[in-house]
């Protein structure tokens, strides 16, 4: 099977916080190691020697790598390659790529994997725009060429189950048709991130981690409000991850949130901002150090690769009960509220058993994740 695999990037700056990048990164070879021939077409290339890689340009913005899709150089690209399945990570441009198809005289296979839903549902079934696509009104523009992506795909991968039930509703609320092309494909997991969970009392402190990106849609000034709370008594310090870095200036005039959240935890007693210099041997480090994690507060979240990054760390990780998180993470660790959120985490810095427990069953949960089952569960999906 000839698998041509279509990837924006956002980060090309900082590919070690691109969690697009990583999925390809991680998927591309496991799926070469199945019998897979694969072309990575992305502005950096991904996966190992053995696959093709096609420079493509990088989008100046989030928009335009949702509206400005170069069809000639698809059907360039698909007359090259003759794949037998093209992979579009990028669901709005599904129907640019099936343009492409049809002028190239191509009867492959359109695969569409959402990687990111652009809107969330409330606790009574509201369905609500993504705020970070919604800059000059641009949410609803966005979600109509997300249904019209979804309409253009043979087949629309998943991460959850969770990721599955939004997107059928949203897909029935926008009149499209999904029938039997829905699959639920989780991302794989950072074999360079696993450490059998052990005995580790906690010495000087127990650190608690923060690993996402800093973005306010992420539910980050409510993480702010948390911190405050859990390093008050001082059983707790935390370490917060700058992703990032220093971000374009095109990024930041979107959106300089990370910024703002940056500066306001670092201002914070016991909180220390740390960055992993997209290095991720020191970013492992960095996670070996503490003694959990703690989730975003993100209402949308389909999946979360630091929380995964985490868990196969043997770092039990607490959690709002929002989303995938409640499907996913243990619901002894999920919370409600900052006392309950407080509660565990001094639980898991303090109570050697707790967390020895807890520390176990996270790094199980991570077991289906390796990225050979993902690649088995992938080539199954698209065939």
């Amino acid at each position: 099977m000839r698998v041509l695999y279509l990837l924006n990037i956002s980060n090309p700056d900082r590919l070690s916080a691109d969690s697009g990048w990583i999925f390809a990164d991680l998927l591309a070879p496991a799926l070469v190691n199945a019998g897979a021939e694969v072309t990575v077409a992305a502005p950096a290339a991904a996966g190992d020697t053995r696959c093709r890689f096609h420079q493509t340009k990088v989008p100046e913005t989030k928009y335009r790598a949702r509206f400005s899709a170069d069809i000639d150089e698809l059907v360039a690209l698909i007359r090259a390659e003759r794949p037998d399945v093209v992979v579009a990570n990028q669901v709005e441009e599904a129907p640019a790529v099936r343009t492409a198809l049809l002028e190239a005289g191509s009867d492959a296979l359109l695969a569409g994997y959402c990687h990111y839903l652009p809107f969330s549902f409330t606790s009574d079934g509201q369905l609500l725009l993504d705020p970070s696509l919604n800059d000059a009104g641009l949410g609803r523009p966005v979600l109509l060429a997300f249904a019209a992506g979804l309409a253009a795909c043979d087949r629309v991968m998943v991460h959850s189950s969770t990721a599955a039930s939004w997107l059928s509703a949203a897909a029935a609320r926008m009149t499209v048709d999904l029938g039997d092309r829905l699959r639920v494909v989780p991302a794989p997991r950072d074999e360079r991130l696993l450490r059998a969970p052990a005995a580790r009392p906690a010495a000087g402190g127990a650190i608690g981690v923060y690993n996402h990106r800093l973005y306010a849609h992420y539910g980050t000034e409510q993480f702010v409000d948390l911190a405050r709370d859990l390093v008050a008594s001082g059983t707790v310090r935390l370490r917060v991850m700058d992703l990032f870095g220093q971000r374009r200036a095109e990024r930041k005039g979107l959106d300089d949130s990370p910024e703002k959240m940056r500066d306001k935890l670092a201002a914070l007693p016991h909180v220390q901002v740390v960055s992993d210099r997209g290095d991720r041997v020191r970013y492992k480090n960095l996670l070996a150090g503490a003694r959990f994690g703690i989730a975003p507060f993100r209402p949308g979240c389909p999946w979360s690769m630091s929380v995964i990054d985490c868990q196969g760390m043997g770092l039990p990780v607490i959690s709002p009960r929002l989303g995938w998180l409640a499907e996913h993470i243990d619901p002894e660790l999920c919370f409600t509220t900052t006392v309950e959120a407080v509660a565990l985490a001094e639980r898991l810095a303090t109570d050697d058993e707790f967390h020895a427990v807890h520390a176990k069953r996270a790094h199980a949960s991570t077991t289906d994740f390796a990225p050979a089952l993902v690649a088995a569960r992938y080539l199954e999906a698209i065939s």
